[in-house]
C-alpha cells in the first residue's frame, strides 16, 4: 500500500523559510516521478516542482517559485523534500506531495494533478506579513 505524508508546514512570516517532507512508503522514488502541489483558499491545484531521478531535464519548476524553492529527493530514506526561501504572501496554500507510476509528464503536463495518482493529506503553509 502506497503512502505519502507530508510534514513541515507552518507559519512564517514572508522572507522567511520552510521545509517540506514527505515520507513514502510502499513506493520506489527511482524511475517513479515526484511532485509537490499546492492548493490556496478557492483557487485550482497546482503544480509546484517535480523531480524524476533518471533524467537530466529534471527538476522541474512553476515559474511562480524558480529560484526559491528547491525540490529534492533521498531515495535510501524514502522521502521528497520541499525547500522553500524568500517565502512570500501568495504561496500560502495547502501541500501536497504525490506520485506517479513511471516518468513525469512532458512539457507542462506535469503540472496536471491527474497525472499523479498517489497523494499525500497536504501540510498547511501559512506566510503573513
Amino acid at each position: 500500500q502506497v503512502q505519502l505524508v507530508e510534514s513541515g508546514g507552518g507559519s512564517v512570516q514572508a522572507g522567511g523559510s520552510l521545509k517540506l517532507s514527505c515520507a513514502v512508503s510502499g513506493y520506489t522514488l527511482s524511475r517513479n516521478c515526484m511532485g509537490w502541489f499546492r492548493q490556496a483558499p478557492g483557487k485550482e491545484r497546482e503544480g509546484v516542482a517535480v523531480i524524476y531521478s533518471d533524467t537530466i531535464y529534471y527538476p522541474k519548476y512553476a515559474d511562480s517559485v524558480k529560484g526559491r524553492f528547491t525540490i529534492s529527493q533521498n531515495s535510501v530514506k524514502r522521502t521528497v523534500y520541499l525547500q522553500m526561501n524568500s517565502l512570500m504572501l501568495e504561496d500560502t496554500a495547502t501541500y501536497y506531495c504525490a506520485a506517479k507510476v513511471g516518468p513525469c509528464a512532458g512539457g507542462g503536463d506535469w503540472r496536471a494533478p491527474t497525472s499523479y495518482k498517489y497523494w499525500g493529506q497536504g501540510t498547511q503553509v501559512t506566510v503573513s506579513s
